[in-house]
């Protein structure tokens, strides 16, 4: 491997204690070595970013004074980083020794693009984390195979819906293209984001699945209150801006029902505020997603239908935050609200 390319890994750290230092001292270990490791860290109290730095003083520590959010967070280490490629990289992972390798091989054979390598458990390392980023028709999106057994049943690259932001490997370049991290989503949905506005001018997202990276999964907030806040209101703001208003409209009856389908879910987790959070979040910001809508309208080159033709039908939620005959139900359900969507939308 040609090592004259420097690659910037950009850790966004917030209070990730052990994790940060295990996570960096993975990194060393790789066999690509030309790179330089920036930590952003997002005014963490528990010294987790002193501890880093005292025990690898050649990391790029840069400190806010403030909480940025991981997508800004990104943004301020993207924009310090003096490779041509970068990694965005959470704190929560350890790196396999050839992952930059296989990383930017493919990169360099499939061009301009935005790259994920396989995700595997870190307290098992058996059992698959992600193989691939997925976005559902209702702005949903999901891990592929989490959970399942690694039997290197996808072994080749492929294209996915979006690439994770656990790990996400690309070019300065293609980021400048794309706008980088969305300052307004903060937290959760920013890879998904990310990744629709590549697609809708053309740059796809791979996953890499010889490139090998261990994920711990939801360090900091879990299945709270506020993660749902997060996601709930980042998938709505993701529909309003990505979505023509032909496309919006014609699938309004089903996002209507899917609304109706996520009260429900939110009653029963006992969420019921994060979900009206939310809405008003939405209501309360809509003429700056309305001018953020117009902004990404003129870069568009790839229609919804063009997109929405290979968006999946149903969606994985994990039996720790939903049982295994309610993720039934609510996929029956979903399913049918999917096919309804799309065939509303691909009809001429």
């Amino acid at each position: 491997m040609n090592e004259s390319l420097l690659i910037s890994i950009i850790i966004v750290n917030y209070n990730s204690g052990e994790l940060l230092t295990d996570c960096v001292e993975s990194i060393k270990r790789s066999k690509y070595k030309n790179m330089e490791i920036i930590v952003v860290d997002n005014a963490s109290h528990d010294g987790s970013q002193k501890k880093c730095i005292d025990k690898f003083p050649n990391v790029n520590l840069i400190e806010s004074k403030k909480n940025l959010g991981y997508c800004e967070g990104n943004n301020v280490g993207i924009k310090s980083a003096k490779g041509k490629f970068i990694v965005i990289l959470n704190p929560d992972t350890t790196v396999d020794p050839n992952w930059i390798d296989e990383l930017l091989t493919a990169f360099q054979q499939y061009g301009e693009g935005l790259y994920q390598p396989k995700l595997l458990s870190m307290s098992d390392k058996n059992i698959i984390s992600n193989t691939g980023n997925m976005i559902h028709v209702f702005g949903f999106g999901f891990a592929r195979d989490r959970g399942e057994i690694d039997k290197n049943q996808r072994n080749s690259i492929e294209h996915i819906g979006y690439a994770s932001g656990t790990c996400l490997f690309t070019s300065v370049e293609v980021m400048e293209k794309i706008g980088f991290f969305d300052p307004f989503l903060f937290l959760y949905h920013d890879d998904l984001d990310l990744g629709w506005r590549a697609a809708k001018i053309g740059i796809k997202s791979y996953y890499v699945p010889k490139s090998i990276v261990y994920h711990v999964e939801s360090y900091l907030l879990k299945w709270s209150a506020k993660k749902f806040f997060w996601l709930e209101r980042n998938r709505q703001y993701c529909l309003r801006i990505h979505y023509s208003r032909r496309t919006y409209w014609k699938m309004w009856y089903s996002l209507a029902m899917v609304n109706l389908l996520v009260w429900v879910f939110y009653l029963s987790k006992g969420f019921v505020s994060s979900k009206i959070k939310a809405d008003l979040d939405i209501i309360k910001n809509r003429k700056k997603i309305a001018s953020r809508f117009l902004d990404l309208e003129e870069e568009r080159i790839v229609t919804d239908t063009d997109l929405i033709k290979s968006y999946p039908d149903a969606i994985f939620v994990p039996e720790n935050v939903f049982g295994s005959t309610s993720i039934k139900l609510f996929n029956s359900i979903l399913k049918h609200l999917s096919k309804h969507a799309k065939k509303s939308i691909l009809h001429k």
